[in-house]
């Protein structure tokens, strides 16, 4: 055990950024509502970081971090800031100003992942093993694979959540949300017996429900990254 009371350690997680496109605090309160509602799993009282980059022009900040805030999400930190005098009043506001990567990570209203500037983008190779799950993903688990593929040969439940830095195959019923490529990697795919999923993202870029194709929503379905965007074809 050790002696000091605590330990300062690095690690990640995976954070929603919304970006905001208007200065209008009940515009952006119900867009982020209906954006919750149509995935409130996923995003219910969810941390966030909110970015600002395309604002121009005056901005009321407390009005608008009231607007966000209303809807349930969690502040936790600002990106895209460039504005000085905006910069002055989040800090005012006690909120951290965050640097984002080059990699971009869920567009919900829009969504991605801050990440540190000197990340090297990952690549392929560094997925070495793979993690299998046999049982069934019951509601609320979540199943994070790190720096590998994960191999589900079960039926994923609604409100589940798989997580891999690799790719991510599911051999059943896929009801629940799967996240491949969580660590930017935009060469994983997600391979699915049969996809009814809540979400579906690839190093960020992602789908929710209502965005996949009917002709392969409850199909055998591959998904991967084409032109930046997410593409589905037929499993053969």
């Amino acid at each position: 055990m050790s002696n000091t009371p605590i330990e300062l350690k690095g690690s990640s997680f995976t954070l929603s950024v919304v970006h905001l496109h208007d200065a209008q605090p009940e515009v952006i309160r119900q867009a982020l509502q209906d954006k919750i509602a149509q995935a409130p799993a996923f995003l219910k009282n969810a941390p966030v970081v909110v970015n600002v980059a395309s604002l121009d022009g005056s901005v009321n900040w407390k009005t608008l971090q009231q607007a966000v805030v209303s809807t349930g999400l969690r502040v936790v930190g600002i990106s895209g800031c460039r504005d000085e005098a905006l910069k002055k009043e989040i800090e005012r506001a006690g909120l951290p100003l965050l640097s984002e990567g080059k990699e971009k990570l869920p567009r919900a209203a829009t969504v991605t992942s801050p990440e540190p500037l000197a990340v090297t983008e990952p690549t392929a190779a560094a997925v070495t093993k793979t993690r299998l799950i046999d049982t069934p993903v019951r509601s609320g688990q979540r199943i994070y694979a790190p720096h590998c593929d994960l191999i589900v040969t079960n039926h994923v439940s609604a409100g589940a959540e798989l997580i891999a830095d690799g790719n991510i195959h599911i051999y059943g019923m896929m009801r629940g949300r799967a996240l491949a490529g969580a660590d930017g990697s935009r060469d994983a795919q997600i391979f699915c017996t049969n996809l009814v999923a809540e979400l579906v993202s690839i190093a960020g870029e992602y789908w929710l429900s209502d965005q996949i194709p009917a002709d392969y929503y409850g199909r055998a379905a591959r998904l991967s990254l084409a032109g930046g965007a997410l593409s589905v074809q037929p499993l053969n």
